[in-house]
């Protein structure tokens, strides 16, 4: 099997060209080295629940995706891939239509079989004030890319 790529804008280039539900939700991933990742998305219409305030499975949407690639960047170095075991997702503040939100986060533990991340989603502010909205950790499985085609 040839080597993972290092190149990572262009491996952040592919996956946000890949990723359909990043797409729909209007998501933009990027990250910086293995094992952290960023992603940004605005609140639109068709992401709330009642007038002005987005549906909690947004938010939990964008958690699991940043865990998610927090652990697979840390994982693909080792040509391996994730799946979520399970996450949690603490809703500290209610997110509103028009609301740009950058959700973070890095793995805290890796091993064999099993990639814990943890992650926070904040609104960005004009007075960057930078209010946390949610926090969340997450289990990932890790597995050989030889097991899925991509």
């Amino acid at each position: 099997m040839p080597s993972p790529p290092t190149d990572w804008p262009a491996l952040v280039a592919h996956y946000n060209r890949i990723n359909r539900y990043g797409q729909a939700n209007g998501m933009t991933l990027t990250v910086a080295e293995p094992g952290q990742a960023e992603y940004r998305m605005v609140i639109q219409e068709a992401h709330l629940s009642s007038p002005g305030t987005a549906h909690g499975g947004v938010l939990a949407g964008l958690m699991d995706a940043v865990l998610g690639a927090a652990a697979l960047t840390l994982a693909y170095t080792a040509g391996d891939l994730v799946s979520t075991v399970e996450f949690k997702i603490n809703y500290l503040r209610p997110v509103h239509l028009g609301d740009d939100l950058r959700a973070v986060a890095r793995v805290e533990h890796t091993g064999k079989s099993i990639i814990v991340a943890s992650g926070t989603i904040y609104r960005q502010a004009d007075d960057a004030a930078d209010p946390a909205v949610a926090q969340g950790l997450g289990t990932f499985n890790r597995y050989p890319v030889a097991k899925k085609q991509l």
